[in-house]
């Protein structure tokens, strides 16, 4: 859990809203809020059944699933998370027609930011 805060919350930006209230930083679950989208992380283990080092097999599950947020500034998204030291490729267009910036967060999900592209004027 206090890896992905400090990804989320240092990384992204998002703020702490509330959490289990037990102490820092032994949260079974915490809220998160950056601008109007929220988050909640739950830990996957009770604090008596945690493994000492993630599950490599649990971790690799998680490239199955990513979790959007709409984003109206992907290219500003893009140069606060290099600003904020996060390793990130460049924004894409999709096909379809929405500009794209993915990265993992420390659990291996997929996060992408995205808003439908500008066109261009011919």
């Amino acid at each position: 859990m206090p890896t992905s805060i400090k990804f989320y919350c240092n990384g992204l930006g998002f703020e702490l809203v509330s959490t289990d209230g037990k102490p820092a930083p032994d949260f079974d679950w915490v809220l998160l809020r950056l601008n109007e989208a929220e988050v909640m992380l739950n830990t996957a283990y009770d604090p008596s059944e945690r493994p000492a080092q993630p599950d490599p097999a649990r971790i690799a599950a998680h490239l199955d699933t990513v979790i959007y947020f709409g984003c109206p500034d992907v290219d500003a998204a893009y140069k606060q998370l290099l600003n904020n030291g996060i390793n990130v490729e460049e924004p894409k267009v999709a096909p379809y027609g929405m500009k794209q910036l993915y990265l993992k967060d420390p659990d291996n999900y997929l996060l992408c930011f995205q808003w439908e592209a500008k066109q261009k004027n011919s």
